[in-house]
């Protein structure tokens, strides 16, 4: 089996982006799933976010772009659908970063809950691969604003999702208005009877490819469980925080339901916390996910589908308020933290009657987790009666009205701020993110309301911008 990136014979450009990124070693979906792509041939995959399955099928899309397609005549020729525009944002910045190589390489995103204007101006123009979530994917069809004749490969990723999600006639009706002589590539999680029967109508004797699940991907994590009464998990969550005092912590809820009652008790007792579940709006969405990775809000809680894809740096816990059903679940969950070489902690609250859920996971992953106890029944019902323990957060979030599609640069709001206009120290920065119509800028919290009036009357790229304060 193919190993490294020297034995995929890629294309000059994406060699030289490989070795600048420094990849050598391939990850087991990718030495499995990308010589068949090369060959065209049609893939069933098992794999989940993280494995590199983004690069497996990017990889031999902008291989055929280059070598037999070619860039010039802008048209859609790849299509990715996902569940969520939080995946969609993943996926199209991978594309675009492996793509940087390729001169005139147009990659569109297409979701909803962002104005329809800005993709039908990039549409008119040309693009050669869009990633979509399949409702808006759906809606430029039906408008006849977005054309597929020319496509010569599509992708479902976290097909599995997608189906639970209730897209499937949607997804079908978009693999439709594709040519039939054409490349189709499902990666999912799981193979439920619709993945198969999805696959018998729209794929070409494909190739299934399996990446063993090994239970040490566990290993890094530190699992503890703490037993708490019945009815004690919000004032255990609090004493939990209180304690440690971490600095960035998810925590898992079954229900949005439930997200709601613990954000509305973190935030009575002074926890800087956000929500996250799938009645937000898009643009609340952006901005708790934006706040959060900024060290805005240290706190956030959110269910298994709005988290979906959702990746977080130096995330330092995953609470599971609420056990999962299932152990495949647990280890998703808790996979977030305790990556990049550091010790992750995930800490369940299991009441007595979870037990048996606890065993569960404990055969999933083939590993004991660490019990502990709580304070006393007092001390925990003392615990939501007291405010501002918790650290606040130390970074302010701002938005500007201004991104990609207006040629801005992390350097140029980072300029902007620290040049004499701006006066801040580049220490008082932090994390920058530049999306297509706006941006995101982390800034000492004691000088946010400095850094807004000191935007507001400068200007970005010689450019004057709306600024605000995201609260």
């Amino acid at each position: 089996m193919t190993k490294d990136f020297d034995s995929l014979h890629l294309s000059p450009s994406l060699t030289q982006v490989v070795q600048e990124l420094g990849y050598a070693q391939l990850t087991p979906i990718q030495a499995k799933a990308i010589p068949l792509l090369m060959e065209g041939k049609d893939l069933i995959g098992q794999a989940k976010t993280g494995s590199g399955k983004t690069a497996a099928f990017t990889l031999p899309i902008l291989h055929m772009l280059e070598q037999k397609r070619g860039l010039a005549g802008r048209k859609v020729q790849a299509l990715v659908l996902c569940p969520t525009r939080e995946l969609c944002t993943q996926v199209a910045r991978e594309i675009r970063k492996l793509g940087r190589r390729q001169p005139g390489l147009q990659v569109l995103i297409l979701s909803g809950g962002q104005p329809m204007h800005p993709q039908l101006s990039a549409l008119e123009k040309g693009v050669h691969i869009v990633v979509g979530t399949p409702g808006r994917v759906l809606d430029h069809l039906k408008r006849e604003t977005l054309d597929l004749r020319s496509i010569f490969s599509v992708v479902l990723d976290e097909a599995d999702r997608m189906l639970d999600m209730g897209f499937q006639e949607d997804m079908e009706k978009i693999l439709q208005k594709t040519p039939r002589k054409r490349q189709t590539l499902f990666f999912s999680a799981t193979f439920p009877r619709s993945i198969a029967a999805m696959s018998a109508a729209y794929q070409r004797h494909p190739v299934r490819v399996t990446v063993e699940e090994e239970k040490q991907t566990t290993v890094a994590i530190k699992q503890v469980v703490y037993e708490v009464p019945f009815g004690a998990k919000p004032s255990a969550l609090l004493w939990l925080l209180q304690q440690n005092q971490f600095e960035s912590a998810l925590v898992f809820c079954n229900l949005k339901t439930t997200v709601n009652e613990v954000v509305l008790i973190l935030s009575k007792s002074g926890v800087s916390a956000g929500c996250l579940h799938g009645d937000l709006e898009q643009n609340a969405r952006d901005k708790v996910l934006a706040k959060f990775r900024n060290h805005s809000t240290r706190v956030l809680i959110a269910t298994d589908v709005a988290a979906r894809g959702l990746d977080i740096e130096s995330l330092d816990v995953v609470f599971n308020y609420d056990l999962p059903p299932q152990g495949e679940i647990y280890v998703h969950r808790i996979g977030r933290t305790g990556r990049a070489g550091k010790k992750g902690l995930a800490i369940a609250l299991s009441t007595p009657r979870e037990k048996s859920k606890i065993q569960i996971i404990e055969q999933f992953t083939g590993s004991k987790l660490e019990w502990k106890t709580v304070a006393s029944p007092e001390q925990l019902e003392a615990e939501t009666q007291k405010k501002n323990l918790h650290r606040d957060a130390k970074m302010a979030t701002l938005y500007i009205s201004g991104g990609r599609k207006d040629k801005m640069r992390p350097g140029d709001i980072l300029g902007a701020l620290t040049g004499e206009a701006g006066g801040l120290n580049a220490s008082d920065i932090g994390k920058i993110e530049v999306h297509d119509r706006f941006s995101y800028v982390a800034v000492s919290k004691n000088l946010a309301e400095i850094a807004v009036q000191r935007l507001r009357n400068g200007r970005i790229k010689g450019r004057k911008f709306g600024i605000e304060l995201v609260r």
